[in-house]
């Protein structure tokens, strides 16, 4: 599987979330947004699961706006805030309830372990897609060759030391949020030892 091979929706609403994020994230988490999708549909190819391609880009492409100083929650935890920006980018779009609600629910689920991927195969994708990008969780799951392309064509930049600061500034004021226990679990080791940083 190569680069060439991964379809990357070019729909006016993907076209649209792309552009969201490049005018409120730095180039780093941008990046980190390519990239985490290009994971998360090279995986559901290789597993075999179904996924809709224009949902999972959009939710990916969103899934860290709320980390953002304009879309930041004082109390709600950020992938719960960034799935209300996600429904309502959706509604903006035109796409049903339902269709809004997926994309807000996968924005919530990439911060779970335990989403089942027959109820929500992006959200699941997509969390691992982003335990690998943040931490270097299971690269073994990817081809090596393939990591590296995608590394290449979207450089990590300085994603660890602006993830770290983002996520233990999430913790300092949400001890009760998942970044906060990703901090305390030693998230900030995990970043600075990510094997895609030596691709």
């Amino acid at each position: 599987m190569r680069l060439a091979d991964l379809p990357v929706p070019s729909t006016p609403v993907a076209q649209i979330a792309r552009s969201v994020v490049a005018e409120f994230s730095p180039p780093a988490l941008v990046n980190h947004c390519e990239r985490s999708y290009l994971f998360a549909t090279s995986l559901a190819a290789s597993r075999g699961i179904e996924i809709d391609h224009e949902l999972l880009y959009v939710a990916t492409m969103l899934h860290d706006l709320a980390l953002e100083q304009q879309f930041d929650n004082a109390t709600l935890p950020f992938e719960v805030a960034g799935g209300f920006v996600a429904s309502i980018f959706g509604a903006g779009a035109g796409w049903s309830p339902d269709r809004r609600a997926k994309a807000g629910a996968i924005v919530v689920d990439h911060m779970r372990d335990d989403t089942d991927p027959a109820v929500d195969p992006e959200g699941y994708l997509l969390a691992l897609a982003t335990s690998l990008d943040i931490s270097g969780y299971q690269p073994a799951a990817w081809p090596t060759e393939l990591l590296a392309e995608i590394v290449a064509v979207h450089p990590r930049l300085d994603l660890g030391d602006l993830f770290i600061a983002r996520f233990t500034g999430q913790a300092e004021r949400k001890p009760t949020c998942a970044a906060a226990a990703s901090v305390r679990s030693g998230i900030a080791d995990r970043i600075r030892a990510n094997p895609l940083e030596n691709l």
